[in-house]
């Protein structure tokens, strides 16, 4: 009992040692710091329930006055004229025609400027190629929605005299020069981030280096290099202006690139800018399209995880 009094009065009569007071301190910073990095995650999360609440809870009004048989089956959309027609497969079929086109160029040309920056370009190539390669990831899309009406489209024109100014040819094409950085970029960290002694194991047993970057490499890589793919995929289904200048903005049920159409996101964008009424049953259909919009986003995307975990590769 004696001793632990005395252990007691001793304790009462120290201070905190300056280190002791130091650490404390830089607790109380990291768990600061922590606490803001985790605002910041959360932010990011709470933005896309936002998101996902405003088109659901808009897209009830617009379902009460519109059957989702209808909206679903119907091959016209004309929410805007007087005998209006609320089936949204046109607006689908022209978004997945031009992303479609967009990515038949971007994926080879993207995937096999991958390929070439990774495993036969020298360093010196490499660092001057690839951040003008991202330099088109900065050019404003209203650039390239000119680019393809007043040049890409005339060309094309050569090549098929029948094709008419306005259709989903030359914007998927330029679609596809946008998404080619991401694809490149993206697929070339991929493959410069296997190890090096699955090249070297390669090399010793006899391969060239079109066989090691074919056979070994790229199987390695394939995880990111699918990533690159569905990263690009959101890109072409979600853009605006290209398609809103070059593809005509006329809803058609149709898959030939040759004609022209209209997307969701050219709709969108529409009627934002018009002079609709809020609240009313065209104003309101903009959100039953940003809905099947994001549907159509989150499908690929969980498509890509999942084929990701498949094809990842452990070393």
């Amino acid at each position: 009992m004696n001793t632990a009094t005395t252990v007691l009065e001793s304790t009462q009569g120290t201070t905190i040692s300056p280190r002791l007071a130091k650490n404390f301190r830089r607790n109380i910073k990291e768990r600061l710091i922590e606490f803001l990095l985790m605002l910041c995650a959360l932010s990011a999360v709470f933005t896309t329930v936002a998101i996902v609440a405003i088109l659901v809870y808009e897209s009830f009004a617009f379902f009460e006055f519109v059957s989702i048989v209808d909206f679903l089956t119907d091959n016209q959309w004309t929410p805007l004229f007087e005998d209006a027609h609320y089936g949204i497969m046109p607006l689908v079929s022209g978004t997945l025609t031009i992303s479609f086109v967009a990515l038949a160029f971007a994926v080879p040309v993207g995937t096999i400027a991958a390929i070439y920056l990774s495993e036969f370009a020298s360093h010196k190539t490499r660092e001057t190629v690839k951040p003008i390669l991202e330099l088109l990831a900065g050019v404003p899309t209203i650039a390239f929605g000119y680019f393809a009406l007043l040049l890409v489209t005339p060309l094309l024109q050569m090549v098929f005299p029948e094709l008419p100014t306005f259709n989903m040819l030359g914007p998927g094409i330029v679609i596809g020069i946008m998404v080619v950085p991401y694809i490149a970029s993206v697929s070339e960290d991929a493959m410069r981030a296997v190890p090096m002694s699955m090249r070297e194991g390669s090399y010793a047993m006899g391969a060239t280096r079109f066989q090691t970057a074919m056979r070994v490499v790229t199987p390695a890589a394939i995880s990111g290099i699918i990533a690159a793919y569905i990263l690009a995929i959101s890109r072409a289904i979600g853009e605006t202006m290209v398609v809103a200048i070059a593809a005509g903005q006329q809803p058609n049920l149709t898959f030939n690139p040759m004609d022209s159409a209209a997307t969701i996101t050219a709709y969108i964008v529409q009627v934002a800018m018009g002079d609709l009424p809020h609240g009313s049953i065209g104003y309101q259909s903009i959100f039953a399209a940003g809905l099947v919009l994001m549907l159509m986003t989150l499908f690929f995307n969980v498509l890509g995880h999942f084929t990701r975990k498949k094809f990842r590769e452990a070393y």
